[in-house]
């Protein structure tokens, strides 16, 4: 079992596979909450087992699409762990196990500071990926 939890550890989930892909966010949005390394999970392989009363959201609004859920004790940004969909993505720092997966992408690369360098060759985009 991949287990993950916020800094104080009051929100702790586990993962009974390793997330599908993860990918880099360089939105203002998700530089400014401190997660942009985000691991995608199928919701049907993620469980919060601690602390889902103590998660508060910020609602997303055009141009992304995914909110973003809070520890309402420490701040941690969590990424989307009360999501409905089937699959969704998670603050990949937030992981405390130890886990194989390599880099699949950069979004908002159009909102990326100047002095932050991509240092990988995985797929860029302006805005969220084309599905």
């Amino acid at each position: 079992m991949i287990k993950g939890s916020c800094c104080c550890g009051i929100v702790r989930f586990e993962l009974a596979e390793k997330p599908s892909m993860m990918g880099m966010c360089h939105c203002s949005r998700c530089r400014k909450v401190g997660a942009s390394s985000l691991a995608f999970v199928n919701s049907d392989k993620f469980q919060i087992t601690t602390g889902r009363e103590k998660i508060v959201t910020y609602k997303a609004e055009p141009p992304y699409k995914y909110n973003r859920c809070f520890c309402s004790v420490c701040g941690t940004a969590l990424g989307e762990v009360l999501s409905e969909l089937e699959s969704f993505p998670i603050n990949a720092n937030c992981i405390d196990s130890e886990i194989e997966i390599e880099n699949a992408f950069h979004e908002f690369v159009s909102e990326k500071p100047s002095w932050f360098k991509i240092g990988d060759n995985a797929k860029q985009f302006n805005e969220h990926p084309h599905e």
